[in-house]
């Protein structure tokens, strides 16, 4: 497709770079809308985003390395480019919840409403950010006869992330956008449906991208690590916060309340 945007003298302005800050952007204002209707700080839901943003990052980065990793052993300096390829998703999103989860209990917000307030934003962001991949070529698929497959001839993507050239691939980067759009309007459309509770948006978001991954994973032709020579990284992770959010789901019905942090519960027994 088109991994390089435009140049400026000596500096490259990679199209996956411009649509990854585009991704975050876009999820960070889904959320701080969400956020103002539901009575949370603004200034905190900002800080708790731009914290979401930085460990989603760096945590992506540190899964692509542990399932690539004799390729950035030969050139370590791949590893902290973000204009070319952000990494492996399911790292970002672990460590941005692992963090996030921090974030709220150190300032006392609301743990489950907190998280149904984001879980839109990831969505419509990862959506986004998939169109990047598509553009630098990364996360490409199997070789494939169907009719929507898709040829890469930039020199630049093959260069840049292995891409393989003048052969029809799954165009699997699509069907993960699409998959994310999909569980986005799913999120929203649903949320006020039934008998609403704290946490079922973000967990629902949990399970349906869950299922989703590992689908779209079979249809991958990018390395992407093994666990037991039988699933991907991602299909094993997906593995497990399936039947994690489906639970969390459950128990979370059957809650009356959000609860909050141990601390906000001291203030307000004192209060």
């Amino acid at each position: 497709m088109y991994p390089e945007l435009f140049k400026l003298g000596p500096i490259t302005v990679y199209t996956y770079g411009v649509l990854l800050a585009a991704a975050y952007l876009l999820g960070l204002r889904l959320a701080m809308s969400r956020a103002k209707s539901r009575g949370l700080d603004p200034n905190r839901t900002l800080d708790l985003g731009i914290a979401i943003i930085i460990s989603a990052l760096v945590g992506a980065k540190l899964l692509l390395l542990l399932v690539d990793f004799d390729r950035f052993r030969q050139n370590p300096a791949e590893l902290f480019s973000i204009v070319r390829s952000g990494g492996v998703f399911y790292g970002g999103l672990i460590a941005a919840v692992s963090v996030a989860f921090w974030y709220m209990w150190r300032h006392k917000m609301p743990l489950w409403t907190t998280c149904d307030v984001f879980a839109p934003g990831i969505a419509l962001g990862h959506a986004v950010g998939r169109l990047g991949c598509l553009m630098a070529g990364c996360c490409y698929g199997r070789e494939t006869t169907v009719p929507w497959a898709i040829t890469f001839t930039n020199p630049a993507a093959n260069t840049n992330v292995g891409t393989p050239l003048n052969t029809p691939l799954h165009p699997t980067q699509l069907y993960e956008s699409a998959a994310e759009a999909l569980i986005l309007v799913l999120l929203l459309w649903t949320e006020k449906k039934g008998r609403p509770f704290e946490g079922r948006t973000f967990w629902s978001y949990i399970v349906l991208y869950g299922i989703s991954r590992f689908v779209i994973e079979f249809f991958r032709g990018d390395e992407r690590g093994a666990v037991f020579g039988a699933v991907s990284t991602s299909q094993f992770i997906s593995l497990v916060l399936v039947p994690l959010g489906i639970g969390m789901l459950i128990y979370l019905s059957r809650r009356t309340s959000d609860p909050l942090p141990v601390g906000a519960r001291a203030v307000r027994r004192a209060s």
